[in-house]
């Protein structure tokens, strides 16, 4: 059942007045109430990690739109990751997972990355996957839940079931209730300023700031997935941030393709008013850096840059426009929304 999920879209609807399309569910990973909810735990369960105090959440914090505030993700290790970390907002949607790499596809699939990764280190399970299924097998919490969550299996504490369990969860982290919504779907004309709707055209002018032609649609990113949609382009672009040397030379690393040095995810916009800091190594402290960087046509000169970055003739008005825009796209109501909160005991 998408119970866990369709709270997320009733709420929005009632808001906005917007149907939103629904994002795709793997047919080996069907939704539920239970499975969602003992997700939840587990993404918030600091056991998961060697030294027993760093979870999901500590990487993906609410408040901040499932983002940390720092420039670079730090693991169990202490070592400072060479990307910040991502916001798990609308991940659903998301059909390229990580800043760059094509490969990992599925939520499943991403879960296990920070859980046994070794280059970084970010939980560092790896060598203590049995440990850990051995915690969650005695705990009274996961004992109520597991085998609810899924009922066919003879043995349901597995790895697997674990990173399936948090990927429903993360399927509900749905955001489609911030004030540019109410004023674009919802039909309320005060929801946003003079300035924001200002803002609003200059981001979609094909003309002017040009924002849209790389954050497109309504989650204001690169290629989205979503049932009964088409398959989804590929959305990485080279945008000038930095000189791209190892470890952070974008898709490259993958494909080994010179073509492809530099070439990262554009992420939502959504609540990009309380992601800071931006891009890929957080080398961008603030929005109205990132309008000036973009207004520059990039830091840096790269023979992978993008063809859309141009330098762009904008007023300082005009990036106050632009940067009330961006703060109209912030969800108040997902950033306190108690269901994606750290549960406690009994709930």
């Amino acid at each position: 059942m998408l119970k866990g999920l369709l709270l997320g879209f009733a709420a929005a609807a009632a808001l906005t007045g917007q149907t939103f399309p629904r994002p795709v569910i793997p047919v080996d990973n069907p939704m539920s109430a239970v499975k969602v909810q003992l997700g939840r735990y587990l993404f918030y369960d600091g056991r998961m990690s060697e030294n027993g105090k760093q979870s999901c959440g500590t990487c993906h914090q609410q408040a901040l739109a499932f983002t940390d505030g720092r420039p670079r993700a730090q693991g169990v290790t202490g070592l400072l990751h060479p990307r910040g970390s991502m916001s798990l907002v609308n991940v659903a949607y998301v059909p390229f997972l990580t800043w760059a790499n094509p490969t990992i596809t599925s939520l499943e699939q991403q879960a296990l990355v920070p859980m046994l990764g070794e280059d970084p280190i970010e939980m560092g399970l790896k060598g203590r996957e049995q440990q850990f299924l051995d915690v969650v097998r005695r705990d009274p919490i996961y004992q109520a839940r597991f085998s609810e969550a899924f009922p066919g299996d003879a043995d349901p504490y597995t790895i697997s079931n674990i990173a399936k369990a948090i990927a429903a969860f993360e399927r509900t982290i749905i955001s489609m209730r911030s004030p540019y919504d109410r004023y674009r779907w919802g039909g309320d004309s005060s929801a946003i300023s003079d300035a924001a709707k200002r803002g609003e055209i200059l981001f979609f002018s094909s003309e002017r700031a040009r924002c849209f032609q790389c954050h497109s649609g309504w989650n204001f990113s690169g290629a989205i997935q979503f049932e009964g949609g088409e398959k989804p382009g590929v959305g990485f672009f080279n945008t000038g941030a930095s000189t791209y040397a190892a470890p952070n030379r974008g898709l490259f690393e993958q494909t080994g393709k010179t073509e492809d040095i530099g070439k990262f995810r554009a992420p939502s916009l959504r609540n990009i008013a309380v992601t800071a800091p931006y891009m890929h190594d957080g080398s961008l402290a603030t929005l109205e850096e990132v309008i000036d960087h973009y207004a520059a046509g990039g830091k840096f000169d790269h023979p992978n840059k993008s063809h859309i970055l141009q330098r762009l003739n904008l007023t300082g008005t005009d990036k106050g426009d632009l940067i009330e825009f961006l703060k109209s796209l912030t969800d108040e109501e997902m950033l306190h929304d108690r269901r994606w909160d750290k549960p406690v005991a009994g709930t």
